[in-house]
């Protein structure tokens, strides 16, 4: 049976195991957290992304996770610089074009500031200028493309965590812990 993991990814840590190409300073990779062998992430998460990534030792799962063609639905909590209004909002729900080509619409929500962690380092707070917090579900996932998408309509991307992968959600997963849970 396939091992299937689900991951708190922190802030800063790569969605990877070995920092290749980094000349500099080691960066924080998945193996400061996770001692499996064996298990590869579906999907990815920027390094400064934080929240649900899932593993998995079986690459048919793998693919089944992470190709667009299956359209695996990925929510997330996006806190984003201004009051988008609704314009914006039905921008982001059309879809919108960047510079790889026009994306799939997908469902946006203003919502209340979720219940989550502080961020460290915390996002920059500015008095003059409001944030907002949006849930974003996409079945795409493009290189960077919720950030691409929230900057595309003029409202940048402070923070943004994904809560949900298909039917597997984050849940009580503090930062940095992991679980085993069944594949389906």
């Amino acid at each position: 049976m396939a091992r299937l993991i689900l991951f708190n990814k922190p802030f800063g840590v790569l969605s990877q195991f070995t920092d290749r190409g980094n000349a500099g300073s080691p960066r924080a990779t998945l193996s400061n957290h996770i001692a499996l062998p064996g298990v590869y992430p579906a999907g990815r998460l920027d390094r400064d992304s934080e929240g649900l990534l899932v593993l998995t030792d079986d690459g048919k799962l793998q693919e089944w996770i992470s190709n667009p063609r299956f359209k695996k639905e990925k929510s997330y909590w996006v806190q984003v610089e201004g009051v988008p209004d609704s314009a914006a909002l039905e921008a982001l729900r059309t879809g919108v074009t960047l510079k790889d080509g026009p994306t799939r619409p997908v469902r946006v929500t203003a919502i209340p500031e979720p219940d989550i962690w502080p961020r460290d380092p915390p996002v920059r707070y500015r008095k003059s200028v409001p944030d907002t917090w949006l849930e974003i579900t996409l079945t795409e996932g493009r290189n960077r493309q919720v950030r691409r998408m929230t900057a595309h309509v003029g409202h940048p991307t402070l923070r943004l965590i994904r809560n949900r992968v298909g039917d597997w959600c984050l849940g009580d997963l503090k930062p940095g812990t992991w679980r085993q849970v069944r594949a389906h």
